[in-house]
């Protein structure tokens, strides 16, 4: 999503180029593309598909709405499985309409885990709860804390469910560090994503994420923090701008690489 205006080839093209030997992959360009023929392509140039992303949006009252997603999740693990990812993130899921109910919410959303989880090891996937900032939790995600995301990971096992670490939303959380170490001791650390925060937000806040190094984020603090409990696997980048979308996307993509280079250890 970095660079979202790049086709699949072209970005594969661009991360052989730049020697990024791995990429975290969306659903829509891929369902696109065609999953079996994105996986070839990744696999055919070398590079590993570090995540898949995204299912959720587990909350809907209504049991037709409720199906449909449980149905579509299952297809989101399918294809996590053929693109050769252990990781299908999970964006939980807002509100219903009319509801202001969030504690029925995330217990929707533990209802929903039970029946994935055992789905997803049977396919050798992970699903990943990714905590979003409070500023989602109305329409996009209503767990909005690392706490949150392992009060529901921790009623099933690791090898199902365990969480996302995105500096963008974990930021401001002074308790984040301690939630990290206590991820970080069940192994449910599944990835860890980079953004930085810029202000002004963008009107619709969606599409704010700032460009590893320009805004408020420390990178190497929370990459100590994800160390020191024990992650070895793959730091992503993650970044929704519509700046950055207006660029050339290969441009972007060096940048990014230099970005990460000089702002990790």
């Amino acid at each position: 999503m970095t660079v979202k205006q790049l086709s699949l080839p072209e970005l594969v093209d661009a991360c052989r180029d730049l020697g990024v030997p791995a990429v975290g992959l969306w659903r829509e360009p891929v369902q696109a593309y065609g999953v079996e023929a994105a996986a070839k392509l990744v696999r055919d140039a070398g590079l590993t598909v570090t995540t898949l992303c995204r299912g959720g949006f587990l909350t809907a009252i209504d049991p037709a709405e409720r199906a449909a997603a449980l149905a579509d999740n299952r297809r989101a693990v399918d294809e996590a499985a053929a693109l050769g990812t252990d990781t299908l993130v999970l964006v939980s899921g807002g509100l219903p309409a009319g509801s202001k109910d969030l504690r029925g919410a995330r217990e929707r959303i533990a209802d929903a885990l039970a029946e994935l989880g055992p789905y997803a090891e049977e396919h050798g996937v992970r699903l990943a709860i990714e905590p979003l900032h409070p500023m989602y939790a109305s329409d996009r995600c209503v767990v909005s804390t690392l706490a949150q995301a392992l009060d529901l990971a921790e009623r099933f096992p690791a090898r199902q469910v365990g969480v996302t670490v995105d500096t963008y939303h974990v930021w401001w959380d002074d308790t984040a560090p301690a939630q990290i170490a206590r991820a970080g001791a069940q192994d449910r650390i599944h990835t860890f994503q980079l953004a930085d925060w810029t202000t002004p937000l963008p009107e619709g806040v969606l599409n704010g994420r700032g460009q590893i190094g320009d805004g408020s984020v420390d990178m190497r603090e929370w990459q100590g923090h994800v160390e020191a409990a024990g992650y070895t696997g793959a730091i992503e980048v993650e970044l929704f701008n519509d700046v950055l979308w207006a660029r050339d996307g290969r441009e972007v993509l060096a940048e990014t690489a230099r970005r990460f280079v000089e702002h990790t250890a």
